[in-house]
């Protein structure tokens, strides 16, 4: 009998071999180069720039280097007209330029999500600048803007204006000149970015709504509106940062002139360090820029709700 029952008594289940952290830890090991080398790309500029903040820091006057710890700063906010100067236009750059490009980027998705003939070569016409550099941008608007050749010539050839007048040299129009320049490479970036999100948008949300009487009104408002927030939110963000940090645009553009009317901060900051070879002082300002740039990405973020579940 007892050799029956342990004849009959099921073999035991096999041990479960403990599980390998090898392959769990596999992608985090192929991808440690690469994230190590950016890391140290990204660092090591970060930290030296906060490192010469508080430094006095001219190679062309070797005598003068040192540890300078605020001074820097206390100079920039208290002692250095331009800086205020240049952060305000700044500020009213990047408001015009980020409101104007949401506008029409906007107006363009909508426009370029319908359903009509050629759409295909529509969306490759609206998306085409934003794969333009800005070097090349400034190049064809310095070209438009001639007053020679461009379109000054032609406008005074109908009567509007005069010959030899060059929109680049007056201050009173040099801000929207270079205003419409980079609205011609901005705006497809929100447009892309809209209307990938327009895709996502169910259509059956439309015609319940239709059923129930809205018109395209009421229906961009209450629908398409809300579903573009996050993108909205994201695209703005993005583009403010860019905005602000534009120097290749206006620089080969306008040189930050006339009179520095349009030398925005960080075209300063490239003009102090350059030309200048301040680099102490300049890697202050771009530490003030960067303090500028974090608190307001957060602020935005925090009072825009991004990510919320607002739609």
């Amino acid at each position: 009998m007892a050799q029956a029952a342990a004849v009959a008594k099921p073999p035991a289940p096999p041990r479960r071999r403990r599980a390998s952290a090898t392959p769990r830890r596999l992608p985090y090991l192929l991808i440690a180069p690469a994230a190590l080398l950016m890391l140290g790309f990204i660092a090591y500029p970060v930290i030296s720039v906060f490192y010469y903040s508080l430094q006095e820091y001219n190679p062309t006057k070797p005598w003068r280097n040192g540890f300078a710890g605020f001074d820097n700063f206390v100079h920039a906010f208290t002692d250095d007209p331009l800086f205020w100067d240049t952060l305000v236009f700044s500020a009213k750059w990047v408001l015009v330029e980020v409101g104007l490009q949401l506008l029409f980027g906007l107006a363009l998705a909508l426009i370029v999500n319908q359903t009509f003939a050629g759409r295909a070569l529509g969306r490759a016409l609206v998306f085409s600048p934003w794969a333009v550099s800005g070097v090349l941008t400034s190049a064809i608007w310095v070209l438009l803007y001639n007053s020679q050749t461009g379109i000054t010539r032609y406008l005074a050839d109908v009567g509007v204006g005069s010959y030899g007048t060059s929109w680049l040299s007056d201050t009173g129009s040099v801000f929207w000149a270079a205003v419409v320049a980079d609205l011609w490479r901005g705006v497809p970036f929100f447009a892309i970015l809209i209307l990938a999100d327009l895709q996502s948008v169910s259509k059956d949300l439309y015609e319940a709504a239709e059923v129930d009487g809205a018109g395209r009104i009421k229906q961009f408002w209450h629908i398409t509106l809300p579903h573009l927030k996050d993108a909205i939110v994201l695209s703005t963000l993005l583009r403010a940062v860019w905005e602000f940090n534009n120097v290749d645009l206006l620089y080969t553009l306008t040189g930050g002139g006339p009179a520095g009317v349009t030398t925005t901060l960080p075209l300063y900051i490239a003009n102090t360090s350059v030309d200048a070879h301040n680099f102490g002082y300049a890697s202050a300002l771009t530490t003030v820029a960067f303090v500028i740039l974090l608190f307001c990405s957060i602020v935005y973020l925090r009072l825009s709700k991004f990510g919320g579940e607002g739609k």
